[in-house]
């Protein structure tokens, strides 16, 4: 037996004892789970019972942004991430390197398949990614968020000497704008209407960062009445897009990460059209373990973002305390490494 914690429908989180994983197949490993983040998405599952389209069934558990240490298999006895994507392979998008878009991938804590916030869990070999001594467990938990914004800076095309706006600071917000820095931005602006979360984003990558209220008015002055080279949207609300159009020059990239409650977006087409502007929809991350552990062994302070801490025990407060939106990152530690 060991303990876990289980989404049974809205707002309903139990800790309870559950079988222990079975003994692993050929290619899987147990895992000690050590350390959970836990992600918007997660909390939409929690508050809402789902994302969009993709509503909740079955209890699961949740849990996406993990780490934890092997316990057989090949990195056994090491603390390693765990990349929360179980890909087909085979399909078309696969075969392209585009695993990330996998018709039949299974990801952790989503659609009946058990994610992080258990003791131990069973997962593939090839997806467990050996942490190096620097990191600690939350750093090597927030790998997946960090691997997400450099999809999205990807999908952005930022380039050097590029001025861009991330909205909706949040921890892959405020990840994806050190990101861009790294990548060269000259300049990072951020609309964020939470004034903490704006001041976390200043002290980590932004220039500026603004409420959705006036950030039209600060980056037309910023900007000399220009625009934005790229956008990087991760609040999952209309009112987002609004201010992405509203922002980005013309002919600007515009990459939308943020996860919306419904299964609709819009946004204004007019000014979006006149500018030229081009979407990119951002799936999750493709193989980003090696640039996401580069990075934050050299001088992305991932920690930082972790502003609350909560024993496996006490899984449903940490999910209540990270609807409130009160604080940056809430990691739930599972065990001790």
């Amino acid at each position: 037996m060991h303990r876990v914690a289980k989404l049974h429908a809205v707002g309903d989180l139990r800790v309870e004892d559950a079988a222990g994983p079975a003994r692993p197949l050929p290619g899987w490993s147990t895992v000690a789970v050590t350390s959970v983040g836990l992600c918007g998405s997660d909390l939409h599952w929690y508050a809402e019972g789902g994302t969009g389209e993709v509503t909740l069934g079955e209890p699961v558990v949740p849990g996406h942004e993990l780490a934890g240490v092997a316990l057989d298999g090949p990195h056994a006895g090491r603390r390693v991430a765990v990349d929360p994507a179980i890909s087909c392979g085979r399909c078309e998008p696969c075969r392209s390197g585009d695993r990330n878009l996998c018709p039949q991938v299974r990801f952790a804590g989503h659609d009946g398949v058990d994610g992080g916030l258990q003791e131990r869990l069973l997962w593939p070999d090839e997806l467990l990614v050996p942490l190096p001594d620097e990191l600690s467990d939350d750093a090597g938990a927030l790998l997946e968020p960090l691997g997400v914004a450099l999809h999205a800076v990807r999908l952005a095309h930022v380039r050097p000497g590029h001025d861009v706006l991330v909205v909706g600071a949040g921890p892959i917000g405020v990840l994806a704008g050190a990101v861009a820095r790294r990548a060269g931005a000259a300049r990072v602006f951020v609309s964020e209407p939470l004034e903490h979360r704006r001041r976390t984003a200043l002290r980590l990558a932004a220039d500026a960062a603004w409420s959705p209220e006036e950030a039209v008015e600060g980056l037309v002055a910023a900007t000399a009445g220009r625009g934005v080279d790229a956008v990087v949207e991760m609040a999952g609300a209309d009112e987002g897009l609004g201010t992405a159009v509203a922002c980005a020059r013309p002919g600007a990239r515009v990459a939308l990460g943020g996860i919306p409650s419904t299964p609709m977006s819009a946004f204004p087409a007019a000014p979006a059209r006149r500018k030229g502007l081009t979407f990119a929809m951002v799936r999750r991350m493709g193989d980003t373990y090696p640039e996401a552990i580069r990075l934050a062994t050299g001088g992305l302070d991932l920690d930082a973002l972790v502003s609350d801490r909560f024993p496996l025990e006490r899984a449903a407060a940490a999910f209540e305390h990270a609807v409130g939106r009160t604080g940056d990152k809430t990691v739930v530690t599972v065990s001790s490494s």
